[in-house]
């Protein structure tokens, strides 16, 4: 039986952007990293970000009531969680996928159009470099959130070298070789992201280990490897199925037979009205990529078949946000 919707819950839903641009305004303006470990007033937050007065105190009793701060003697401070996650001096910031999602959310504000044209809508432009930036860091803390836990869940070590296809900075990489001592990567992705990935590999001491080629995965051929396990993590969705399958084929040719291909992505359900996220995500897509949609465990079984891929599963794994892995002997 499905949901049952009251008029609250209704209207709940419609309004919920209102949060979610509260907590973005919020990031943007660095309310919780100015705050710290401190506890101010409205008046030394209103200079400190050089805001409005009012727009300022309206902005910090929403987000007290959300539960984000804290307002005690008219002081606002820091809850617990926003000092440990929104505090952009913390190890585990997680504002960079906030901005991004404030840098799109004009896009999905005319998400109507989208659906009536099938095509990606015009959105507010904060500056290319900008929006690059908070999608790659927040990819980062994401992948941060959730790498230990694959790395951990996903046995590679018989494995000796494996290739992370689009993995930016390599978090996944990193995560794989730190839990198997004997295992080397490549990360293949864009020249453009091979400074921040080199960097982030460093940080981890696994330069001599974790190496990076330049390429487009939709234009390129993969050098050989060889490789005997390959990761596509959040690849596929930005591709339509023709790509999809083109990257899967490619993926092959690069491997060793006998070799591992895994894919992590938002993986629906056969009948493609579920998971919400991954469900949800579509649209993400539809807003701001001309082909790309989450695609369900058939479409991808399929796909993998067609490139010689066999004895495929779906391994248990389950990230936050429905993420999960399907993979398959080469």
């Amino acid at each position: 039986m499905g949901k049952e919707w009251t008029v609250g819950e209704l209207l709940g839903t419609s309004n919920a952007y209102w949060r979610g641009c509260a907590l973005q305004a919020a990031v943007r303006l660095e309310i919780f990293s100015v705050l710290n470990d401190q506890h101010l007033s409205l008046e030394k937050v209103t200079g400190l970000i050089g805001s409005d007065l009012r727009g300022t105190e309206y902005l910090l009793n929403g987000l007290s009531a959300m539960g984000l701060l804290s307002k005690e003697d008219a002081l606002y401070s820091n809850t617990p969680e926003t000092r440990t996650l929104l505090c952009k001096d913390s190890t585990t910031y997680v504002g960079h996928i906030i901005l991004h999602h404030h840098h799109i959310l004009d896009g999905w504000a005319q998400l109507d159009t989208a659906v009536t044209t099938g095509e990606p809508v015009t959105r507010r432009s904060y500056g290319e470099a900008i929006e690059r930036e908070s999608f790659l860091m927040g990819m980062f803390n994401l992948a941060m959130g959730i790498a230990p836990a694959i790395a951990a869940q996903i046995d590679l070590s018989s494995h000796h070298r494996l290739l992370d296809l689009g993995g930016g900075p390599g978090t996944f990489a990193i995560h794989f070789c730190l839990a198997n001592p004997d295992l080397e990567a490549v990360i293949y992705d864009r020249p453009t992201t091979q400074s921040f990935a080199e960097e982030t590999v460093a940080q981890f001491g696994l330069g001599e280990r974790v190496g990076f080629a330049g390429g487009d995965i939709t234009t390129d051929t993969i050098p050989r490897g060889p490789y005997d396990v390959a990761w596509l993590s959040h690849l596929l969705h930005s591709n339509g199925p023709d790509d999809c399958q083109q990257i899967i084929d490619k993926t092959v040719a690069a491997m060793e037979p006998g070799g591992m291909l895994l894919i992590h992505d938002f993986i629906l359900d056969n009948s493609k009205d579920g998971p919400e996220f991954p469900a949800l995500f579509s649209l993400n897509m539809l807003v701001n990529n001309p082909a790309g949609r989450s695609y369900s465990e058939e479409e991808l079984t399929t796909m993998l078949r067609n490139s010689g891929v066999h004895s495929i599963k779906r391994h248990p794994f389950r990230g936050p946000t429905d993420s999960s892995v399907l993979y398959g002997t080469v």
